[in-house]
């Protein structure tokens, strides 16, 4: 394997040492510079051409937004922000995800790296290790994305007449990339979508706020999900990035239950414990995988398309990382695979399906041919 060049761009200098400490235990990694401002990143880049930058979400000088938008400009790379669980850090990792970082990480405080140091080593080193497969063509810049906002266009909402069939659902996984996947899928959704339900991985204080920046930019509602909370269409339940979400039938509607138990697949909130959720009522629901590290929600997939689900991937070539999916296409888990842009308007069009017509579709095994 080769070797993987990293410079740490922070201006703490114990975060650095941090940083370098837990890289030097991987055989594939070194660290070959260290920055304390984007100035001097910005030196060290032309000097030492690195593989991959963690990067500080704030630092004096230049903040590290701007920095994340030149450099995208001028020398596309992975990047991976280091962020505080703040919900300030939370609105400035979300726009540099936007821009074009690849993933982040906790910014640890030293009394929770002397608790969680092997934890944090280990998915520092992973998430630097997967950032290097990443294609290119996903480090560009878009003027489009540039902006907390994304404009919206009625030219590109999808026409939809509704569901034929009462609390349709569509269930939704996705981790690393997950968050533009999930805003590109949605802001072409008309009002009266079917309900949607997300699991996405990502911590407490960022769900909140992405639920509420999603909720900004589309036509459907967009909610971080409360226990007991009806789904209704037309509205979009986000999993809390500390709590699994499961979806429970009671007197013929569909409710969010949140639940604090142990991390399946190293995961809590898990796409797994989501999609299991919706078994009972599987010839109802489309489940859907999206980009993301790791195996979490395939196995589930899996079963919910034995039940009579229509279980979508996305396709490789618009993953971020085809993990997730990838491992869901290699257990024969789906019905159908698909590039991130025409996922909505294969589940509009689906919904719209009679439940005969519906089961017509899967058992020819055509969702191609048919939608």
């Amino acid at each position: 394997m080769d070797i993987i060049k990293v410079l740490i761009v922070d201006d703490s200098a114990v975060i650095r040492n941090i940083i370098k400490e837990a890289l030097s235990h991987s055989s594939n990694i070194v660290v070959v510079g260290e920055a304390e401002d984007a100035f001097v990143a910005r030196d060290l880049i032309k000097k030492l051409n690195p593989d991959v930058l963690t990067l500080d979400v704030e630092m004096p000088k230049m903040d590290g937004i701007t920095f994340l938008i030149n450099l995208m400009r001028l020398r596309p790379m992975p990047v991976i922000m280091l962020s505080t669980l703040t919900t300030k850090g939370a609105d400035i990792t979300l726009q540099a995800l936007e821009i074009g970082a690849v993933d982040f990480i906790a910014k640890p405080t030293v009394q929770e790296l002397l608790a969680t140091q092997a934890s944090f080593r280990e998915v520092l080193t992973e998430k630097i290790t997967q950032a290097v497969t990443i294609d290119q063509k996903n480090f560009k810049l878009s003027d489009t994305l540039t902006s907390n906002k994304v404009v919206k266009d009625s030219q590109n909402i999808l026409s939809f007449s509704g569901s034929k069939r009462a609390n349709h659902l569509i269930a939704i996984g996705a981790s690393t990339g997950g968050t533009e996947a999930i805003k590109k899928l949605l802001v072409s959704l008309p009002s009266n979508s079917p309900a949607i339900v997300i699991t996405q991985h990502i911590p407490k204080t960022f769900s909140l706020r992405f639920a509420q920046r999603l909720n900004d930019n589309c036509q459907v509602e967009v909610h971080e999900a409360s226990h007991g909370q009806k789904i209704k269409a037309g509205h979009v339940y986000i999993a809390p990035g500390d709590q699994h979400l499961e979806v429970v039938h009671k007197n013929g509607a569909l409710f969010c239950t949140l639940s604090d138990g142990e991390e399946v697949n190293r995961h809590k909130p898990a796409v797994d414990v989501l999609f299991d959720s919706v078994c009972e009522f599987a010839d109802n629901v489309q489940a859907v995988l999206l980009t993301g590290m790791g195996q979490d929600g395939a196995h589930g997939m899996l079963r919910l398309k034995e039940l009579g689900s229509r279980t979508i991937i996305q396709d490789k070539n618009s993953s971020l990382i085809w993990g997730m999916p990838g491992r869901a296409h290699a257990i024969s888990a789906y019905t159908m695979q698909s590039p991130l842009l025409e996922i909505s308007k294969h589940l509009l069009r689906y919904a719209s399906l009679s439940r005969t017509e519906m089961q017509d579709v899967l058992a020819k095994n055509t969702v191609r041919d048919v939608l």
